[in-house]
């Protein structure tokens, strides 16, 4: 995240956090905060996230913002985590150009333009659910690595105090003997 927004330092940045560490970062370097969503990480539905996404897309509609990128953790495995960034607004598809292929006009039932009011909205928020549940996913898989971690230093802390507490019964041991064997030589004397 400081490296995208080293990026758009001189840029008017503004936040839509997501749980509360990133809110909690972002006000305390001082970015203008748009909005907080604490509860989507504890309550990730399709139904929670597809208000946000309508939100931020009307919103861009009405030209409060000229970009809309989203930076989250993507889910590599449970002990790694790699910080993405993604554009979510606007939309920007790759064309392939095919060559050798003759333009076939195929005929769309509705129209094309109908399919794309459909499509498309639906496309963004798909997109804004995936990188929310990568994000949710990405946090399990640190808080399990961070627990399985844990357990290892414990069982290794509790071997340690094993070692210490029989190294320190076997000295008492040996100087309860002592003291013993001391006590039998003088009254032998």
């Amino acid at each position: 995240m400081h490296k995208y927004l080293q990026q758009h330092q001189q840029k008017n940045v503004q936040f839509i956090c997501i749980g509360k560490k990133a809110a909690d970062y972002v006000q305390k370097k001082k970015y203008r905060l748009r909005g907080v969503y604490n509860d989507l990480t504890e309550n990730c539905s399709l139904e929670n996230v597809n208000r946000l996404a309508e939100e931020i897309m009307l919103q861009f509609i009405a030209k409060e913002f000229d970009k809309v990128d989203i930076i989250f953790n993507r889910f590599k495995n449970a002990a790694t985590q790699v910080l993405s960034n993604q554009t979510f607004l606007p939309l920007s598809f790759e064309v392939q150009k095919e060559d050798n292929l003759q333009h076939i006009d195929y005929i769309f039932e509705p129209q094309k333009e109908e399919i794309y009011r459909q499509i498309i909205p639906l496309f963004i928020k798909i997109t804004l659910y995936r990188c929310i549940l990568n994000s949710v996913v990405s946090e399990h898989g640190a808080r399990m690595t961070a627990m399985h971690q844990a357990t290892e230093n414990a069982k290794e802390l509790i071997k340690e105090l094993n070692l210490t507490y029989n190294k320190v019964r076997q000295a008492a041991i040996t100087n309860a003997l002592i003291e013993m064997v001391s006590g039998a030589e003088s009254l032998k004397n």
